[in-house]
């Protein structure tokens, strides 16, 4: 070969070279460099609506003029609580599959209650708290991000964090490289178990000794003017509990003042700061961990759990949950512009749920002539043993009954040479003559897929074959188990079950959809995106409709 040829060879092989990596750079634009899903605890849907006129454009408005809404989106479950809703989100499952049957439930093994997240081979990391045991230990699934780490060679990163504990050890999974969540009290730190790390990292520990935590502990007060607050009831009420210390459930509330009857920074979660600190945290996790910038997606996991602290303290239609979702709106706003300046603009992908929604106040719709009722859970619970002593003699054939299911002692009703399946049958018509309750199914009517109304499928959703009781009930619509202060949740109705579903950024169409969705087909979703297989447990399916071209077209 003369030197002529030889060169001409040798830039033909550099063209080619360069065509093969362009062709693999593209490839790989073809993924986000980091998912983000943001978990607001107990948001309503109608609380996009319902405030939309007072949000800013850069925080939820821009998710929903440049990301895609589902406005039907449900869960598809009962119980709706934190840990399931956690749960669901990341698995692309229900109850049924992934185990997580409520935060706490009845284990009949030891014949106590049992915490979901609750591990006694883990240690406290950061605390000295001996219930900061935490790990996914009792998840049954993997999460969306699992797959994403055993798929990427455990390449891609995932961080979880969230006031609670339950919520961001049930978003992060299995495979999660840490997960952090707050303890109060004395401490005000961000903390983790032994299941993650040894000890906490440099920046974790940076963030915990700063003056941030602490700048929280100031006066709560509007954003803006209270008289503006027009989509929410008086400030004054009878259906607001507030915090100790101050007499009544209204603005202005300093919280160093109230912090020692309200132990200490464990105030700072009932208050909107705590989603603030939230969000501070997880902007100060992009930097430590240098999300976004591996060779694999990254997944940032965040819990805002302050909006059901405060749901729970002060109602559905207090002006204290109004100014918390003003705030929300403005750090969101704020958190998006970090991701853009830290990520880049259209190279993560986001999407934005809620674990559960919220039922209003008994008392303020009493007030507004709507029926409504509380149960009385203690009532009940010595009615039906009283009504199981009558006809079998005793009343050892009830194990257990919590989470408004109904454990039954096998071992006594086979030596009683009683059949289960009648037994359930039994007890379930008499659970349905008591006032207040709506259905009830069996666990063997759940075998056996003999349901016909929407609600006795939930509940069959929510059933574990193994943690689950035997006899399953629901309320009446507007029924409630709760103080008479706050809102609750829980059912399967509406307000419950209805949350918002927006994605945004890489891969994502824009646009809204009136279709019904489910909070579990968020993870079939992100895995196309991220061309990766979903966790072998998901049972939702892929929303085709987000997902952008060239994407949707391979």
């Amino acid at each position: 070969m003369n030197f002529k040829k030889h060169i001409i060879f040798t830039f033909s092989l550099c063209i080619v070279a360069v065509f093969f990596l362009n062709v693999s750079a593209q490839r790989e634009s073809k993924k986000p460099k980091l998912v983000v899903g943001i978990t607001v605890d107990q948001m309503r849907y109608d609380y996009l609506t319902r405030f939309s006129e007072k949000y800013s454009e850069n925080g939820f408005k821009r998710l929903l003029s440049e990301g895609f809404s589902f406005e039907n989106n449900y869960l598809n479950y009962i119980p709706t609580n934190t840990g399931p809703g956690h749960a669901s989100i990341h698995t692309g499952t229900t109850p049924s599959v992934h185990g997580i049957i409520n935060n706490f439930w009845y284990d009949r093994a030891s014949d106590a209650a049992n915490y979901c997240v609750y591990d006694a081979s883990c240690q406290p990391v950061g605390s000295g708290n001996k219930l900061d045991i935490s790990s996914p230990y009792q998840l049954l699934a993997n999460t969306i991000s699992d797959a994403n780490r055993i798929q990427t060679n455990l390449k891609g990163k995932t961080i979880s964090i969230a006031l609670k504990d339950r919520a961001a050890v049930l978003s992060g999974g299995k495979k999660a490289n840490a997960a952090y969540w707050f303890r109060g009290q004395e401490l005000g730190h961000w903390i983790s178990s032994s299941y993650y790390m040894e000890v906490l990292p440099a920046w974790v520990r940076a963030f915990n000794e700063s003056p941030l935590v602490s700048s929280y502990m100031r006066t709560w007060e509007p954003l803006y003017p209270l008289e503006t607050y027009t989509e929410s009831d008086a400030d004054e009420n009878t259906y607001e509990r507030g915090f100790r210390g101050k007499e009544t459930a209204t603005f202005p509330y300093d919280l160093k003042e109230l912090a020692s009857e309200n132990n200490n920074f464990e105030l700072l979660k009932a208050t909107p700061f705590g989603n603030s600190l939230t969000f501070d945290f997880a902007a100060a996790a992009l930097i430590g961990e240098k999300l976004g910038k591996g060779p694999a997606t990254d997944f940032l996991l965040i819990s805002l759990s302050s909006t059901d602290y405060i749901g729970h303290n002060f109602g559905v239609s207090s002006k204290e949950v109004e100014d918390a979702y003003l705030r929300l709106d403005k750090d969101l706003a704020e958190f998006l512009n970090r991701l853009d300046q830290h990520i880049g603009k259209g190279t993560y992908t986001l999407f934005l749920t809620s674990d559960h929604g919220a039922s209003e106040n008994a008392h303020f719709l009493h007030e507004q002539d709507i029926k409504a009722e509380y149960f009385k859970e203690a009532s009940f619970k010595i009615e039906v043993k009283d009504a199981v002593f009558e006809r079998y003699g005793s009343t050892e054939i009830i194990e257990n009954i919590s989470n408004d299911q109904i454990y039954l002692n096998k071992e006594w009703i086979a030596a009683a040479n009683l059949d289960v399946a009648t037994v359930e049958q039994q007890i379930k018509e008499y659970v349905l003559s008591v006032p207040f309750i709506k259905t009830a199914v069996t666990r063997t009517e759940i075998n056996s897929n003999h349901l016909t109304g929407e609600l006795e499928q939930l509940l069959a959703n929510g059933m574990h074959p193994i943690r689950s009781g035997d006899i399953f009930y629901a309320l009446e619509p507007r029924v409630v188990v709760y103080s008479e202060q706050g809102s609750d949740h829980g059912s399967g109705y509406d307000y419950d079950t209805h949350t918002p579903l927006l994605f945004y950024g890489f891969g994502i169409r824009q646009g809204a959809t009136k279709t019904k969705s489910f909070t579990i087909d968020i993870v079939p979703t992100i895995a196309e995106i991220l061309q990766i297989v979903p966790p072998e447990t998901t049972t939702g399916s892929s929303l085709k409709e987000v997902i952008a071209s060239p994407l949707n077209n391979r």
